[in-house]
């Protein structure tokens, strides 16, 4: 049973990893006068393996979010999403893979476990105000209605993994660290005595473990078949196709190169590569996309704004209309390597306007 304590700013759950932006974020906020909770969240890992092999929920992890609640004096809970993660998040992992599409965890996991599932467990367990996480992003409120936009950190900016929020949802969101930088949240760990202010940050996918690959290899079952340039020349053999996506030039193991994956022929379970990157390109000038969320609720079409087709890629100029049944994005200048299953984020200027998902 969990004791009711006066308000202050209001009581705030805080997602904590054991990681240092979601440890300032915990120490921020209870400076600021908010009634802190911190909850640690559990997640799936393989049969036969061991917890730690899950680097967002590791117990090594949980001990330093222990730490860090004892150093700021906050009550922190653990609590287990295994079940959730692995249907929602691994299990759509693998059978995007296996259909031959490139999909992102991450957009999956902020929309069905962080702002879905603990943000609802916030609220009814808790009865939180607020959720907070350590995202680089920022809400901004005009005119009764919530915006989500850039941070000042440019290269931590997570809104990419964001657009399918609602305005139910931000109302009650809290990205403490949208004017800092991550220099200036180390500094501030530091200053706090945080033990983990120099942990490095998490680069890979949480559940994979160690290879992308290996992981790939154990759930799926792969078939090898031949690698052929554009003129349909044998060059090598593939390890099976869900291990590569448009783009690739690292893993292919072949001679002469760089070499760019370009195309699947998965009828003759043949990868196509090519040493022209802008092959990779492929003129898809027109992309097609579903499942769309808009952060305002609706939007009126056509719209002109930018969008992105991955995380760090550069946003580019394009038109979104209504195709049939369908919406689509045309571009002037094709993307790179778009490829089906992966997130198409639109913007307009610094503010995230939604996204769906290509193909």
């Amino acid at each position: 049973m969990i004791n009711k304590i006066k308000k202050t700013k209001g009581k705030v759950v805080v997602a904590m990893s054991g990681g240092v932006d979601s440890s300032v974020v915990a120490a921020l906020l209870k400076q600021q006068g908010y009634e802190v909770i911190g909850v640690f969240m559990q997640f799936w890992y393989p049969t036969g393996g061991t917890y730690s092999e899950n680097r967002c929920c590791s117990l090594e992890s949980y001990k330093e979010v222990r730490e860090v609640a004892r150093l700021l004096d906050i009550p922190v809970y653990k609590v287990n999403f295994g079940r959730k993660f692995k249907q929602q998040i691994v299990d759509g992992f693998l059978a995007e893979y296996k259909k031959g599409r490139t999909p992102n965890p991450c957009v999956a996991c902020n929309k069905f476990i962080k702002f879905d599932l603990l943000f609802q467990y916030a609220q009814t367990v808790f009865d939180a105000d607020y959720l907070a996480t350590g995202h680089y992003a920022r809400i901004k409120k005009i005119a009764g209605r919530y915006q989500l936009r850039r941070p000042k950190d440019r290269n931590k900016d997570q809104t990419y993994f964001l657009y399918n929020l609602k305005q139910s949802q931000l109302k009650h969101l809290l990205f403490p660290l949208a004017d800092l930088n991550k220099n200036q949240v180390r500094v501030l760990a530091k200053k706090l005595k945080l033990p983990i202010h120099a942990k490095p940050d998490s680069q890979e996918i949480c559940f994979v473990g160690h290879s992308h690959y290996g992981f790939l290899r154990r759930y799926l079952k792969l078939k090898s078949g031949k690698i052929i340039d554009e003129k349909g020349r044998t060059l090598g053999e593939h390890q099976g196709l869900p291990l590569y996506t448009l783009g690739q030039r690292a893993g292919l193991r072949l001679s002469g190169g760089p070499w760019y994956v370009i195309g699947f022929q998965r009828n003759k379970n043949q990868l196509t590569v090519s040493k022209n990157s802008d092959s990779v390109k492929l003129l898809n000038q027109k992309i097609f996309f579903k499942s769309a969320n808009w952060l305002d609720g609706i939007v009126k079409l056509p719209l002109s704004c930018r969008a992105q087709v991955r995380y760090h890629s550069q946003p580019l100029a394009c038109v979104i209309k209504k195709s049939g049944s369908k919406l689509s994005a045309e571009f002037s200048t094709a993307p790179h390597a778009a490829a089906a299953g992966q997130s198409i984020v639109f913007y307009n200027g610094q503010r995230l306007l939604g996204g769906g998902i290509i193909g």
